[in-house]
């Protein structure tokens, strides 16, 4: 079974990198967040994306998502040693999906994925989405990225945490024309349940991204787990994509000491994929402050509903 299929039937992401690579001592507080440890960590983001393989994960995402050339670069970085960190990225998450295979015989899947604009401000604008760029300006900024994670034959692109449309159409303008053949999910982070954070309407959002063949999911990320099943029912009402879903623990960023604010009530996953699934999702996983064990009982429902 492909990809495809296997997404139409239901399919585990993984949960949050930066949890797990803190809980191994990397420090995600600076500008690049969970990109630093692709400098001289990368054995922590093998292990990170090792444990969600063994937890069920089937779809893991790469460690590029605030690992961007411009980023790197403003930090004193080469332009060659920031290409380097990024196309490492993908080697690692491979390289974990291929030593799992060997280890099981069991065949998973890396996603690549592509941060908002927003994400390389490190100010939270992904989760309002109070930037924009023309699209000149965002091809500028994505392409160093997207170019450095295509030739590393990822499995699919994410373009993921997007508060606005503007941004994933300029990217998939891009892939259009250049890749047309490489699958994408788009991924958006809500200001309540039926608009993007920037206030653009999921009806709107999701009629822009039906022009694009190649779009194979849509759907919500890093939003909290009691807005899903809201948010999941509109998304529904104007596509028959399957939908994309990885919420985070309830938490709230504070963009000024960079860490998550604990929210207090507690999820079960487990039952939650259930009715996430029934609801139109089947990428189903866990965004910030979620790990192993979300992921784990995710898997466990999935593997009964399929």
């Amino acid at each position: 079974m492909g990809l495809l299929e296997k997404v139409k039937n239901g399919i585990v992401l993984d949960g949050a990198m930066s949890d797990e690579l803190e809980k191994q001592g990397v420090k995600t507080n600076n500008p690049l967040w969970t990109g630093i440890a692709l400098v001289n960590q990368l054995d922590a983001v093998y292990q990170a994306h090792t444990d969600y393989f063994n937890a069920g994960a089937e779809l893991v995402i790469t460690n590029t998502y605030q690992a961007n050339v411009q980023a790197f670069e403003k930090l004193g970085y080469s332009r060659k040693e920031a290409e380097e960190f990024i196309k490492n990225a993908v080697k690692i998450a491979k390289k974990a999906r291929d030593d799992y295979e060997t280890k099981t015989g069991k065949h998973n899947y890396v996603a690549a994925t592509i941060g908002s604009y927003g994400a390389y401000l490190a100010d939270g604008s992904e989760y309002s989405g109070d930037f924009e760029l023309t699209k000149k300006a965002y091809l500028d900024f994505h392409l160093p990225r997207l170019q450095l994670v295509l030739e590393e034959e990822p499995d699919l692109i994410a373009l993921e945490t997007q508060p606005k449309i503007s941004e994933p159409v300029a990217v998939l303008d891009w892939l259009q024309e250049n890749h047309p053949d490489i699958p994408v999910y788009v991924s958006f982070t809500l200001k309540d349940a039926t608009h993007l954070s920037d206030g653009t309407t999921i009806k709107e959002a999701v009629q822009e991204l039906k022009k694009y063949d190649q779009v194979i999911s849509v759907g919500i990320n890093c939003i909290k787990p009691d807005l899903v099943n809201d948010s999941l029912s509109e998304f529904h009402r104007f596509t028959n994509l399957p939908l994309v879903v990885y919420p985070n623990l309830g938490a709230t960023y504070d963009p000024k000491i960079k860490q998550w604010v604990e929210f207090k009530e507690k999820f079960d996953f487990e039952e939650l994929t259930n009715e996430w699934f029934n609801h139109g999702a089947r990428l189903i996983g866990g965004c910030c402050t979620t790990g192993p064990k979300e992921i784990s009982e995710i898997h466990e429902a999935i593997e009964k509903l399929r």
